[in-house]
Formats: structure tokens, C-alpha cells, sequence
């Protein structure tokens, strides 16, 4: 086994896999075990788990999330990944996309806390989570520079303008197409 795993690799074989075997990934449960089951197969030798405490890992468990979708690590913890996945159905392409940016730094805050690597995965089905006529605010970062990066504050609701994460680096990503119109991109931090 490589000294440390390819995320970004790992996240793509799952997505060939998922459509050369035709398996369906109808929400965000189903994303989280596929790709779970699909990681046990590949990494024998490490755990996979899935809505891991931060506080397993840690003891500095101040982070804008409490939960790790999905987590592998080895028997002694002295290496460890952490995987946020979001598989937005239902619109709301604003709040969706502050959700991403909250799952990002959600990764660079592990990351900091001692992760080997870290990883933000979004499955889309809907163009406009990559494309659209307003490129405006939080647009941007999705549809036009394809990077998140510095403050980003949320587009709606309460808190609209006011609430913000403040990301630490500059993350560029690609999105890639699946079947279907579906599109994905890997961030790894």
C-alpha cells in the first residue's frame, strides 16, 4: 500500500466503476455507501467509517462541522482521511453551493488538526450548479473561475451578507462529467 492514498484517484476510479456497473446513486446516503463499500474493497488494510465524531480523532474538535461523512484510517490512527460529500437534489443552488464551501473548510480545519489528506466531493445532476447567465457572488467560484477561495458569505436566508467562512487556501477543481449530465469535482486539501 502507497505511504499515503490518492484521494482524488480513489474518488475517481469510484465514479468509472459506478458507471461501468450501472449502479445508481439516487442521494447523498447512497453516494456515502457506495463509495464506502467501494473503499472497503480497494483498502483492506485501513477502516472505513462513516459520521465519525471529529472528537475521535481529535481533541481540538472546535469545527464548523461535528460529523466526517466518511473516514479511513489505519489501526494506530497515524494515518488518517476524511471525505465530505454533498449530492444536492433539490435545487436551492445558492445554499447548496455555501454548503460546499462549509464542507471544504470543514476539510482544511481537519487537515490542520493533523488528516493525512482531506477531501470535498460534490455530485451534481443539475447545469445550474456549473452554469448560468449570473455569475454573480457566489456563483463564481461554481460556474466561472472553478476555485473557492477567500471569504465567501452566504447568498440567502437569515444571515444573508452578514455570515461568511473564511477559507485558508485557494482550492481549484475541475468539473468532471459523468453519464446523465451528472458532473462531479474532487477538491483535495
Amino acid at each position: 500500500m502507497d505511504a499515503l492514498l490518492n484521494l482524488r484517484q480513489l474518488v475517481d476510479d469510484f465514479f468509472l466503476f459506478v458507471q461501468s456497473k450501472s449502479i445508481e446513486i439516487y442521494n447523498e446516503f447512497s453516494l456515502q455507501h457506495e463509495l464506502g463499500i467501494f473503499l472497503r474493497e480497494k483498502l483492506p488494510d485501513y477502516r472505513i467509517q462513516f459520521e465519525r465524531n471529529v472528537s475521535y480523532f481529535t481533541p481540538d474538535n472546535k469545527t464548523i462541522k461535528k460529523e466526517i461523512d466518511i473516514t479511513i484510517f489505519n489501526e494506530d490512527k497515524s494515518e488518517k482521511y476524511a471525505i465530505e460529500l454533498k449530492c444536492p437534489l433539490n435545487g436551492q443552488y445558492p445554499e447548496q453551493m455555501y454548503s460546499f464551501v462549509k464542507d471544504i473548510k470543514f476539510m482544511e480545519e481537519l487537515k490542520n488538526r493533523g488528516f493525512t489528506k482531506t477531501a470535498a466531493v460534490a455530485l451534481v445532476s443539475d447545469r445550474p450548479f456549473y452554469e448560468g447567465r449570473n455569475n454573480e457572488g457566489i456563483y463564481k467560484f461554481f460556474r466561472e473561475e472553478y476555485s473557492v477561495y477567500g471569504c465567501i458569505f452566504k447568498p440567502t436566508g437569515v444571515g444573508k451578507n452578514k455570515d461568511s467562512i473564511a477559507l485558508t487556501s485557494r482550492h481549484d477543481f475541475i468539473w468532471q462529467d459523468l453519464s446523465d449530465g451528472r458532473k462531479y469535482y474532487v477538491i483535495v486539501i
